[in-house]
């Protein structure tokens, strides 16, 4: 018996290696084609994102040079349901992974084009909380993880540079008001938040570049 169980033993991990050796290594990721990405991108996405993902239409965001991860995430988001949008849902069903992956690597391709601030009265109170927070509520400043000129930090955190004022505020309210579920840090900060704070720094974010 004591001769037994290690070669029973031996036995089972020469098996294994065997099964390992016979499925062979793990598919290599395909690398994102830029090409394909803007031919998809010109099917699916073009009418409300604009020809360079600059879209022109405030409720829609810009998508140009947006860092690749965050945009794949979102598409995936939308395609489970996880983030809440019947129109996006119904684009991104109709894409594959990798489809998301071509298309986020052609659009962080395209140079975003700059917003300004409009509202002057406010614009000093969103600067305010971009870059300090409000401490009597434990608001983090959005520059801590967005960067001071709303660059992002890549994989991480998403570009907001320039954004549409409308479209930064109406996600903030959203995440504030539970409509948008995807993201808890973002819901833990707007729930602070009221409607004049999250104008001005969604004006502020518009003008910075």
């Amino acid at each position: 018996m004591k001769l037994l169980a290690p070669l029973l033993m031996a036995a089972a991990l020469a098996a294994s290696v065997t099964v390992a050796q016979a499925a062979g290594p793990a598919p290599a990721q395909a690398k994102p084609d830029l090409e394909k990405g803007g031919a998809s991108y010109a099917t699916v996405c073009v009418a409300c994102h604009a020809e360079d993902g600059n879209s022109a239409i405030v409720e829609n965001p810009k998508l140009a040079q947006q860092h690749p991860e965050y945009l794949v995430k979102q598409l995936l988001e939308f395609k489970s349901g996880k983030r809440e949008s019947p129109v996006m849902q119904g684009f991104a069903a109709m894409l594959e992974e990798q489809d998301m992956k071509n298309i986020a690597a052609w659009l962080h391709s395209k140079p975003a084009k700059p917003g300004e601030a409009t509202d002057k009265a406010l614009v000093a109170l969103g600067e305010k909380i971009y870059r300090g927070g409000i401490a009597d509520r434990n608001i983090a400043a959005c520059a801590a993880c967005h960067s001071p000129n709303g660059a992002g930090i890549p994989a991480q955190y998403p570009r907001l540079s320039g954004q549409h004022a409308a479209y930064t505020e109406l996600q903030l309210k959203a995440f504030r008001d539970g409509t948008r579920k995807n993201n808890l840090q973002m819901a833990g900060v707007a729930a602070k938040m009221n409607d004049r704070e999250i104008k001005a720094v969604a004006d502020y974010i518009a003008g910075l570049r």
